[in-house]
């Protein structure tokens, strides 16, 4: 579900929770291939539920139907496993650790420890 409702023209609409886009690259494999379609298309494509509905073949109400199960799981997915918020955290970790190393005077001790940061980025 979509955390974010504005108002538009008198019509409630749900705002894309782009974090959904992050699981979905996480775990998305484990979905059925339509969840996993709908969901791309939504979150990644930006498609709107009338072009997924038409590229899949089926009504609005089935891709939203998909829409919410994949998003179901997505979230299930990362509340036992964790990953993306793993990831997350070792992305941001290593962000600050480049920032940081570019403030070292010696520029064999910098370089050496941008490699070091990079190679470590290069595995997550």
């Amino acid at each position: 579900m979509c955390k974010v409702k504005m108002i538009y023209s008198g019509v409630c609409v749900m705002a894309k929770d782009m974090k959904l886009a992050l699981l979905l690259d996480f775990y998305g494999g484990l979905l059925t291939k339509k969840q996993e379609c709908a969901l791309d298309g939504y979150y990644n494509q930006d498609l709107s539920l009338a072009e997924i509905a038409d590229e899949m073949g089926i009504s609005r109400q089935g891709v939203m139907s998909f829409l919410k199960q994949g998003e179901k799981h997505l979230r299930g997915f990362e509340q036992k496993l964790g990953l993306a918020e793993r990831f997350t955290k070792i992305s941001d970790g290593l962000k600050r650790m480049r920032d940081e190393a570019q403030t070292l005077d010696d520029d064999k001790k910098r370089e050496r420890f941008t490699e070091l940061i990079d190679g470590i980025s290069a595995v997550i």
